[in-house]
């Protein structure tokens, strides 16, 4: 029997607000074995497409827009990776961030990054065909805002993952450095009996990630480049801060801001983006206790790594740097030691911000 084909899909920039060379969305036929990627379709007529999200069958790709106020349904073929547009559905405010689905594959929750009072979390329902109703439910979030004149105005959610169990949504907020966490039920977001995490001063959380077996979760701190740890109840959402890191090596003294961060299959190492320094920061975590060591960074290989992520198979790991316009494959497998270690593979993509992949092959 003939294993199924792999696809990427990979979003982009595209305006010259952003300065960005990006096409749209991007498919790729993935070769496993070598990391290389074959180009066979661009969506080349939307306005920055940025983070992607699909769903469990494999059949619908959600896209939010970056400096927009929607977010577009595409079908998928699965023979074939192509991606006709199905819907173009409001979800309001302004820079729709991240997208996430819930496990019952009949809501979307987005953060807007950019609302009239500040950013703010939006649900909408997804009906039995994928396409996406009216915003049912918008959630402001309260609080001060950091000390970051530029950066910290006003509420900015940047990120809204269901916890592994898929009773909460957590949300950092980089403008009030901030961790909110809602339960979701029946389609609802409700203020967790921890409601946020209180972050560092200037932190900037921006991304977070759960280890597959501890209770533990990570998030991604922009703005001063470091790693909270912390401790997850997955019966009432609750956070609570055990440690924190930096993502940079102590000898690169330049500007650098914190973008991605992803926790490996096996749950054995941390992996975070450097933008400035444009690295990845890899982290061995502690198996009984889930606390971090550095261990070492490697070169980004290109300019402003600002999204990465693993394969599904868990042999590769594609590096997406903005700037430089390419996407660099490394195998994680390699014996180099992490500062002289070099892609094995690198294809040309013009602003790429966001992978993700169709079912693994076989």
């Amino acid at each position: 029997m003939t294993a199924a084909p792999l696809f990427a899909y990979v979003g982009s920039r595209t305006t010259r607000e952003r300065n960005a060379r990006g096409d749209g969305i991007t498919v790729f036929r993935v070769d496993e074995e070598r990391g290389t990627l074959d180009r066979i379709q661009t969506v080349d007529y939307l306005t920055n497409p940025s983070f992607l999200a699909l769903n469990a069958a494999g059949d619908r790709l959600y896209t939010v827009h970056g400096d927009g106020h929607e977010v577009c349904v595409l079908a998928v073929d699965q023979a074939t990776g192509k991606l006709p547009l199905m819907q173009t559905q409001d979800c309001g405010g302004r820079n729709p961030v991240h997208l996430a689905i819930a496990p019952d594959g009949r809501h979307l929750v987005v953060s807007d990054h950019l609302g009239q009072q500040g950013g703010t979390v939006v649900v909408l329902p997804i009906a039995p065909d994928g396409l996406l109703g009216p915003v049912q439910q918008r959630m402001a979030l309260p609080g001060e805002p950091g000390p970051h004149r530029k950066e910290q105005p006003f509420a900015k959610p940047h990120f809204n993952p269901f916890d592994p169990g898929g009773r909460f949504v957590l949300v950092p907020d980089k403008g009030l450095d901030k961790v909110f966490i809602f339960a979701f039920e029946d389609g609802q977001l409700t203020p967790a009996a921890q409601p946020w995490l209180q972050c560092r001063e200037g932190a900037g959380p921006r991304h977070l990630a759960f280890h597959p077996t501890l209770p533990c979760a990570y998030v991604v701190n922009e703005l001063d480049s470091t790693i909270l740890a912390c401790g997850f109840d997955a019966a009432t959402g609750r956070l609570q801060g055990l440690q924190i890191l930096s993502t940079l090596p102590e000898q690169f003294v330049g500007n650098s801001r914190a973008a991605e961060i992803e926790v490996s299959r096996d749950g054995r190492h941390v992996y975070a983006s450097n933008r400035g320094a444009d690295s990845i920061a890899v982290f061995d975590v502690d198996a009984a206790t889930g606390r971090l060591c550095w261990r070492d960074a490697f070169a980004s290989a290109g300019r402003t790594p600002r999204f990465f992520t693993s394969a599904p198979l868990g042999r590769h790991m594609y590096v997406l740097n903005e700037d430089s316009d390419d996407i660099a494959c490394f195998a994680l497998d390699d014996p180099t030691p992490l500062d002289a270690r070099r892609p094995i593979a690198s294809t040309a993509c013009g602003s790429p911000v966001c992978m993700v992949f169709s079912a693994p092959a076989g």
